[in-house]
């Protein structure tokens, strides 16, 4: 497999997302609240004359509230379903080639962890957990439906 993974840490954690799913990585500064959206919606934002959601990985996952409340926030654009979505992460790092397909994790990783994970890849960087997008996006309460 020689899929390309881009790097990312989430909740101090370093992660891999789909390269090929990825848009852009961007820094978003202005944030529009949502009222009554889900707790992981962190609100809207704008780039380049398109609305972008703006999805709280930290929250998607179950790990709090993300700590850039007031700040610049890193993001990486994704586009599914026709809809634009900006996932904030602590930083984006590298992007990678994948050496595997993704194996099963056989530890316990919490549940939110569990929910977006589709396995651990190699990298020359060593294992790396991979991540479903649509599952970040759809949040917790995904699980519950």
């Amino acid at each position: 497999m020689k899929e390309l993974l881009l790097v990312a840490k989430i909740g101090g954690e370093r992660v891999a997302l789909p390269a090929s799913a990825v848009e852009s990585v961007v820094e978003l500064d202005t944030l529009i609240p949502v009222p009554r959206a889900a707790p992981h919606v962190a609100g809207l934002s704008a780039l380049r004359s398109r609305v972008l959601t703006v999805i709280d990985c930290r929250r998607s996952l179950e790990l709090g509230k993300s700590e850039q409340t007031e700040r610049v926030r890193e993001a990486v654009v994704i586009e599914l379903d026709g809809h634009h979505y900006a996932l904030t992460v602590d930083t984006v790092e590298d992007v990678l080639a994948a050496t595997s397909d993704p194996q099963p994790v056989r530890a316990g990783m919490g549940s939110g962890w569990e929910r977006v994970s589709t396995g651990m890849v190699e990298t020359e960087q060593g294992p790396m957990l991979l991540l479903d997008v649509m599952a970040l996006i759809a949040g917790p309460e995904a699980k519950a439906a």
